[in-house]
């Protein structure tokens, strides 16, 4: 019986994975688990902020300095602290947390070692990182995976036993997401004009994300629609570069540069329309959160997205890189705006049915307990 879960993830910022675990964490708490969690921390990225919130949400959290890709001091320092919270079992999340974390747990005497499948990222087909991951595998009790695209890449790239990988969507509290007011003044603060059809996306600005198509996309469709709007709440290595893009581009103010924004959801309020170019994702929580805030998704047809986005239904789907039908889309969505709002309701009553957090915390434990 697992009573006792110790948490290990790599952070350098909130992101998806740590969003995740702001819910999931807390609600593992709430079914009876003594739930604990470690950060190992880059020294150019304290997660001060983030620790605090974790325990104030009833989850103790501390960091541990990581130093590199492999921190061979890690191990130890992992294997004692591990030793000194006595845990049932450890979960790990992202590959450094996995590479440290099994081992340490595995030296510390941890019978039963989880870990959680976010991404299915390029680097993890590479020969070197397979053989890692076949090592990891055989020492891995279960793997849960947030998409089913995700599960097949762990089976198809990743080598995993079919039989330890198991499927648990990402979940939201649709209470904490519901339909905020006050869309009047968040346009108001942003300098938006209230008539305005705006496209919104919030996501960190990497390559990854595929701003850049967003930005191309948007540029032919203010050319037609003039008062359109496109607001990027984020941050992160490209932006300068998509600024300077945007600039290049002749957009002006109708493109609204945020950084980063802690009240994200309120920005969302702002929006009739989110906007996902992604060239790939692990998941896609920041879909959910549109969706559970009313909002039709307009994504990319890439890796867990088609699970998330039904098309037609809660928004539309489109290629990686197809400017041409993403313009398109985007263009529907300022021309049938009634069939916008349709979509965003039906993606609010999507996220209720399949993307719940409860579902996501009792699956969860099920697999704990079960294992």
């Amino acid at each position: 019986m697992v009573q006792k879960v110790l948490h290990i993830a790599k952070m350098t910022g909130v992101a998806g994975t740590e969003k995740h675990l702001l819910t999931l964490l807390p609600g593992l708490k709430g079914r009876g688990l003594d739930v604990r969690l470690i950060i190992l921390a880059d020294a150019a990225f304290p997660m001060d902020a983030y620790a605090a919130q974790m325990s104030g949400l009833g989850v103790p959290a501390e960091q541990m300095p990581i130093g590199g890709h492999v921190d061979a001091g890690l191990f130890g320092r992992l294997r004692r602290r591990i030793g000194e919270m006595a845990p049932d079992a450890v979960h790990t999340h992202l590959i450094h947390a996995d590479l440290h974390g099994v081992i340490a747990a595995r030296r510390a005497g941890v019978a039963r070692i989880f870990t959680t499948l976010h991404n299915d990222d390029p680097f993890r087909g590479r020969w070197a990182i397979r053989m890692l991951q076949g090592y990891l595998w055989k020492r891995i009790t279960r793997a849960i995976a947030i998409s089913e695209a995700i599960r097949r890449h762990a089976i198809e790239v990743q080598g995993a036993p079919p039989e330890k990988v198991v499927l648990i969507y990402h979940g939201i509290e649709l209470a904490a997401a519901a339909l905020v007011p006050g869309r009047p003044t968040m346009r108001f603060s942003l300098g938006l004009p209230a008539d305005a059809v705006v496209f919104g996306s919030v996501c960190r600005l990497t390559e990854q994300k595929g701003i850049a198509e967003g930005l191309q996309a948007f540029a032919e469709v203010v050319r037609r629609v003039p008062g359109a709007r496109y607001v990027i709440a984020g941050d992160g290595p490209l932006r300068a570069a998509l600024e300077a893009r945007a600039k290049a581009a002749g957009l002006g103010d109708s493109v609204r540069f945020l950084g980063w924004r802690d009240d994200a959801a309120e920005v969302m309020t702002a929006f009739d329309v989110f906007l996902m170019p992604s060239r790939w994702e692990g998941f896609g929580l920041a879909a959910i959160e549109a969706m559970a805030a009313g909002l039709p998704v307009i994504a990319t047809r890439v890796t867990a997205l088609p699970e998330i986005v039904a098309d037609g239904v809660t928004g539309r789907l489109v290629g990686a890189g197809d400017v041409a039908t993403l313009v398109r889309a985007m263009l529907e969505a300022c021309e049938n705006p009634g069939l916008a709002r349709q979509m965003g309701m039906r993606g609010r009553e999507r996220v209720a049915t399949e993307f719940g957090a409860g579902r996501m915390i009792d699956r969860t434990l099920a697999v704990y307990q079960e294992s």
